[in-house]
């Protein structure tokens, strides 16, 4: 890296945007190699050929053409075709009824009917669970754990790629152009930062909805383990912590498949998906989601506002460095600073508060299994978040002593055309 008094630069790129942090979402390959290109050519000059026969068999091959070309241009729609298909099929077998077997992949399942007067006042499932009245009894509607818990999860898997794919070809490419990006690396990186702010500019506001309305808000850890285990959870609660679940994976499954140019930090990040992944699916087996929600949120609005600075930097906005300092005490806040403080939680107000007890019956976890398993994850997860924080604070160094935003940074997918 070239020092800062150096007069002589080659590429030069922004500080603020050179970091490649684990957290932020991978993306399905938005760009294609140029023989990929020349094949769907290809196909798209047979399509325009007249048929030579108006026989059943060449009507379909003529179908399954346009398919191919359609699939090779574009990768959401193939997603929105299996996810209208799914509903369909569900409408057609009766819709919201007993046994449909397409239902858990489609809404939040094992719903249950819990008398108001059972509830503790100022519980979670008192003050966040909707009410019904029946035979003038009010009763709180709460979800359990399930099996079908799965298939939610990976309709979710379907729906974010899908999700994914469309937002960045139909809105955040053209957005790019809009803003003058060509380069291939550059218009890529745009995208899967803007979408980013897009993904997490809802999670985030949403968490924090939820926790407010919680014994939780804000961060009240011991509310972590009272009145543990938490076996039911309000709709919004379970919702989004399967919608998070779905999210999470689909991100993994790119990962393992490698479908972009790994970064510098691959490593890093594979781990970081690795610890990610642990802590949703132990947290919510063992009943911990109270803590596993202020995991999230952490995540999630530290996230967006990493994305939106990267955002700007893209686009040589004039908030790029102010903006820039104002995400370095976000990340520091919610990353560092509330991190230890759930921390912490595990180390002591684990053992002294709510019952410590190994009981699969009544699925208490909350005992010294459990316990090194949270603590080494979370701890694991902050180390991650130092490495990545020491990258900012070198960033920053530089930005407030020498008020150098010029980096030199090699990447030569800057020099090609992004193509369509």
């Amino acid at each position: 890296m070239t020092s800062p008094s150096s007069p002589k630069r080659n590429r030069r790129q922004s500080s603020v945007g050179s970091i490649d942090f684990g957290t932020s979402p991978l993306s399905i390959q938005t760009t294609r190699s140029r023989s990929s290109i020349k094949h769907n050519k290809e196909l798209e000059k047979e399509l325009t050929k007249p048929l030579t026969s108006s026989s059943d068999s060449a009507i379909f091959h003529q179908l399954l053409l346009s398919l191919r070309v359609l699939g090779n241009r574009h990768v959401w729609p193939i997603f929105l075709f299996i996810m209208v298909i799914t509903y369909a099929v569900y409408f057609l077998l009766g819709g919201d009824i007993p046994g449909n077997p397409l239902r858990k992949f489609l809404f939040i399942g094992h719903a249950v009917e819990v008398p108001l007067s059972s509830l503790k006042i100022g519980s979670l499932g008192e003050m966040a669970g909707d009410r019904v009245i029946r035979n003038g009894e009010t009763f709180v509607i709460l979800y359990e754990k399930g099996k079908n818990d799965f298939a939610f999860v990976g309709f979710g898997i379907i729906f974010f790629t899908f999700l994914r794919e469309f937002v960045m070809r139909e809105f955040l490419l053209p957005l790019a152009k809009h803003y003058g990006l060509h380069s291939k690396g550059k218009v890529t990186r745009f995208m899967e930062q803007t979408y980013a702010c897009f993904y997490y500019g809802i999670t985030g506001p949403l968490g924090l909805y939820i926790m407010y309305n919680s014994p939780l808000w804000f961060f009240k850890t011991s509310e972590f383990w009272r009145d543990y285990p938490h076996l039911l959870l309000p709709y919004w609660f379970k919702f989004f912590y399967l919608f998070q679940a779905g999210f999470w994976t689909q991100q993994s499954i790119i990962l393992m498949l490698q479908l972009e140019k790994p970064r510098k930090d691959f490593f890093e990040l594979v781990l970081h998906h690795i610890i990610t992944i642990l802590l949703v699916s132990l947290s919510y087996m063992f009943n911990f989601t109270q803590i596993g929600l202020g995991i999230y949120i952490t995540m999630d609005v530290s996230d967006f506002f990493l994305g939106l600075s990267k955002t700007f930097n893209y686009i040589n906005s004039p908030l790029e460095v102010p903006f820039f300092l104002f995400f370095v005490f976000i990340w520091f806040y919610t990353r560092h600073w509330l991190n230890w403080k759930m921390l912490w939680s595990v180390s002591y107000e684990y053992l002294n508060i709510g019952p410590y007890i190994l009981d699969f019956n009544s699925e208490q976890y909350k005992c010294w299994i459990s316990l090194p398993m949270v603590w080494v994850l979370i701890a694991a997860l902050q180390l991650l978040n130092l490495y990545w924080f020491a990258l900012v604070i070198r960033i920053l160094f530089r930005v407030v002593v020498y008020n150098v935003k010029k980096d030199e940074r090699s990447d030569s997918e800057d020099d090609e055309e992004f193509e369509e």
